[in-house]
């Protein structure tokens, strides 16, 4: 057994799966049931806007905002062309409908992202309709037995569904040929309901949706050592027996319903960890520390080695920080789900072995990660940039919103820079009304340091205008907030 985990936290409202590996806290996954994501439904979808210069379309399919499909992503009418070789005014027009399938949640002001390549997954193959292919997974090595699931799945396709291609998944290893064919006559049937059902829907209409989370996980999970499953919902948990029954039977003595009195996730004090993946400083175990932050662009991961001083020369003080660090951040990136591109900047370092070590670390923390990275070697300012898949929002952005005082910026002004500001409003606006006198709305901060530090300009500024300025605090004002009022 591998110490891996599978911890499900289920109410009416929200679940959150957990998955722990060796007692530590790896990933979590969260699905709200009025925020549920949306990748892999399929939509009857209706085009309404095509975009030339960007080489896309908008396609409306009945969320709040239209989604996006690039020309990439719309299978070719011409078979013979290479997939994103055709101009998007070619493939599509205004007002056309088409089906679609969810390949990113709307994120932030951005839609949906769509492609037209729909694919219906199960427990051993993965359907592709109206395709005439079969792949093997990667992760499948053994030549002999790629070869022996591409002969069989090709087999059961000539038979049950000719005009279909399919994906052989990484579970399949260990599957026969009935358990095959069970998936290939379950997904042809699938199919044909959902294009029955896309036949008669109108535009903006979902036609097939994705499992539940939970059940989503357990689905996905394939080729996970996972030691035990535990529910804390005894309806879901018969719901996930059931399911398991069907296509995970070698995982259904596995499953347990948690009846315990003390939340689930305080078994690894899991709340204390999610609060924690969600700042922005995370202490290593040496005395370093990394820090992380999201922008619309990138993520940036930057490392110090703060109270760790070694004991040897600081080479290798650094590149025992870095080592480090980079199991850290293959950890943090999987539970925070951070995706796009990721800079991190490691502390210097001269010696290349100590380099290449450090980024082969990183990619070992990631081996497990189910989410497709790409690393790249250090670059010549000792940046290292990599990739992660994004389909889904952070952590960060899943449970948080931009702070309503400072709009999402980190800070705000000082109150030194409010104050200057409130006397060029007040010059300001005194050249252009009379007035007898000028009564000012502000934080109590700004208002304390006008009447002290402040207090001999604030006296020059009142004899240039003239006017008296009163003086009011409004506690429900942020600092960077006032008004300059006239009586």
């Amino acid at each position: 057994m591998t110490g891996t985990e599978l911890l499900m936290n289920v109410t009416p409202q929200e679940s959150r799966v957990a998955l722990v590996e060796n007692g530590v806290l790896t990933e979590l996954h969260i699905e709200r049931a009025r925020q549920r994501g949306i990748v892999g439904n399929i939509y009857k979808g209706r085009v309404v806007r095509v975009l030339p210069g960007m080489d896309a379309a908008f396609v409306e399919i009945g969320r709040d905002r239209t989604a996006f499909l690039h020309a990439s992503d719309v299978i070719s009418r011409n078979e013979d062309e290479g997939r994103g070789s055709e101009a998007i005014r070619d493939l599509l027009h205004e007002g056309q409908e088409l089906l679609v399938q969810v390949t990113k949640d709307p994120m932030g002001s951005k839609g949906a992202r769509l492609t037209t390549y729909i694919t219906v997954p199960a427990r051993h193959l993965v359907l592709m309709p109206n395709q005439n292919n079969v792949g093997v997974s990667t992760r499948i090595e053994d030549d002999a037995m790629r070869a022996r699931l591409r002969e069989q799945v090709e087999a059961l396709r000539d038979e049950l569904a000719p005009q279909h291609g399919f994906i052989v998944r990484t579970a399949a290893e260990l599957a026969d040929h009935e358990a095959l064919g069970t998936d290939t006559a379950f997904l042809k049937k699938i199919w044909d309901s959902l294009q029955e059902a896309a036949r008669s829907a109108p535009a903006g209409t979902e036609v097939y949706a994705d499992l539940p989370l939970v059940q989503r996980i357990l689905r996905d999970m394939v080729g996970v050592d996972l030691e035990r499953v535990r529910i804390d919902s005894r309806e879901t948990y018969q719901k996930i027996v059931d399911f398991s029954r069907r296509y995970l039977p070698e995982l259904t003595e596995r499953i347990e319903h948690y009846p315990g009195e003390r939340p689930i996730f305080d078994l690894f004090n899991i709340d204390e960890e999610i609060q924690r993946a969600l700042e922005r400083k995370v202490e290593l175990k040496s005395g370093g520390y990394l820090i992380f932050d999201q922008t619309e662009a990138m993520t940036t991961v930057d490392i110090n080695t703060g109270g760790f001083v070694g004991h040897r020369k600081l080479e290798e003080t650094i590149f025992k920080t870095n080592l480090e660090a980079a199991q850290a951040i293959g950890r943090q990136l999987r539970l925070r789900n951070l995706g796009g591109i990721i800079i991190i900047d490691f502390i210097d370092m001269q010696d290349d072995e100590h380099k290449r070590q450090v980024i082969r670390a990183l990619e070992k923390a990631l081996e497990r990660d189910h989410v497709k990275t790409q690393i790249c070697d250090v670059s010549p300012l000792g940046l290292v940039e990599m990739t992660r898949k994004r389909t889904r929002d952070s952590l960060e952005h899943q449970l948080c919103e931009p702070c309503p005082t400072c709009g999402g910026r980190g800070y705000l002004k000082t109150a030194e820079t409010v104050c200057y500001e409130l006397f060029r409003e007040i010059l300001r606006e005194v050249r252009q009304y009379d007035a007898r006198e000028l009564r000012v709305l502000a934080s109590q901060s700004v208002i304390d340091l006008l009447l002290d530090e402040e207090s001999a300009s604030l006296a020059e500024l009142q004899s240039f205008v003239g006017i008296p300025i009163r003086f009011q605090v409004e506690t429900l004002y942020t600092q960077e907030q006032f008004d300059v009022v006239f009586v």
